[in-house]
């Protein structure tokens, strides 16, 4: 996790409140979804979402998430386990979709292996976030020019190729943010290199699904 004073800050530009309806997808630890079951209270939702193209995973990812929703105090956490593009869908729509470090697999071999895609799952998350609700986006920054090519390999994105895939579904950028920007990280080595490990460049998107 990050420091608290980044942690507060990037709560704060999820706009993630009381009673909302969260969806948090590939939850890794589910350190954003305690935090998010904490601040949506009894009257908000936290879809824990971990995509079956990762459930094999040696670390039991579902298994995991479960054990998480019994913990005492977390009765607004629902454990999701399907397909990418299947997103949880039974409690209406929700106002939050975050997405932490986790859009440039959309662009993996892993993540497209039963043939879902980015936009594919762009248009899903338009479908399933209420008017005005937002998708929430941070990620391990590519060089500028690169597009998607270091997805695989680096882990890493370009953020301008991220806004163009998500409002060519329809979202508006709502907002942008530098609080996770590393000047040092020179965006040629994996995201997992003792060098960057935690301390990657990372740039955090808002968009928003417009009303009416």
């Amino acid at each position: 996790m990050y420091p608290s004073s980044k942690q507060t800050e990037l709560i704060s530009f999820s706009r993630v409140a009381a009673g909302s309806t969260v969806i948090d997808v590939y939850p890794g630890d589910g350190d954003w979804t305690r935090l998010f079951s904490d601040i949506v209270g009894p009257e908000g939702r936290v879809h824990s979402f971990v995509p079956a193209e990762v459930a094999h995973f040696k670390n039991d990812p579902v298994g995991r998430i479960q054990t998480l929703a019994k913990e005492p105090g977390r009765e607004n956490v629902q454990a999701v386990s399907a397909d990418l593009v299947a997103l949880p869908g039974a409690a209406g729509p929700a106002d939050v979709l975050w997405l932490h470090l986790f859009y440039h697999d959309l662009h993996t071999e892993l993540m497209r292996a039963r043939g879902g895609t980015a936009p594919d799952f762009n248009r899903a998350v338009y479908g399933r976030l209420k008017p005005g609700g937002f998708y929430v986006i941070v990620d391990h920054a590519a060089a500028a020019g690169t597009g998607t090519n270091d997805a695989q390999s680096l882990h890493r994105i370009d953020p301008t190729s991220v806004r163009a895939e998500v409002e060519a579904a329809g979202f508006v950028l709502d907002a942008e943010s530098t609080m996770l920007a590393n000047t040092y990280d020179s965006h040629s080595v994996k995201v997992f290199d003792p060098s960057v490990k935690g301390e990657t460049d990372r740039f955090a998107y808002r968009f928003v699904k417009p009303k009416g």
